[in-house]
């Protein structure tokens, strides 16, 4: 059932963050941080200060941040919306030659960057997170930790039109 921004200004600390905690992967501290903000006029208003609260902390919260997104096309489990997310894209349905080909990319940008490939997979196809894999891993890591923020605000922005009605 979405939310209302109404109901969303409505709430306590704890029902906010209990509400849109999981916007950003694991990292509740994120709707914590932006609470005392409300009331929000609009979804992206919201949007806004919770990306601005990101990029305003410590470069260890932001990698703590990266490192909370799973590996696209893992086959651990991973959260609601991620596995919503990837299943979207068919990374649920990998062939063992496809699985082989993500698992050895992931494995080698995360040893690359420290942190898993983070790429906004909704309206993508496997082979278009693939080609994204292929082409970052040349990335620079100030160029990649840039992308994976930006990555991340599309993310966090289609999670939060899912979940609220402006």
């Amino acid at each position: 059932m979405k939310l209302t921004m109404d109901q969303i200004n409505a709430c306590s600390r704890e029902q906010f963050v209990e509400r849109l905690g999981t916007i950003f992967e694991y990292s509740p501290w994120v709707a914590a941080s932006v609470y005392h903000a409300v009331p929000f006029a609009d979804i992206e208003a919201l949007h806004a200060a919770m990306i601005n609260v990101v990029r305003e902390s410590r470069v260890e919260a932001i990698v703590d941040l990266f490192r909370a997104h799973p590996d696209l096309g893992t086959r651990l489990a991973v959260g609601e919306y991620s596995a919503k997310e990837q299943q979207g894209a068919g990374l649920n349905q990998l062939s063992a030659e496809e699985y082989e080909r993500f698992y050895g990319l992931n494995q080698t940008y995360v040893k690359t960057f420290g942190f898993p490939f983070i790429f906004a997979v909704k309206g993508k196809t496997k082979e278009d997170i693939l080609a994204a894999m292929e082409t970052r891993i040349w990335n620079s890591s100030s160029e990649e930790a840039e992308q994976a923020l930006l990555e991340i605000e599309k993310i966090s922005g289609f999670r939060l039109r899912e979940l609220l009605i402006d």
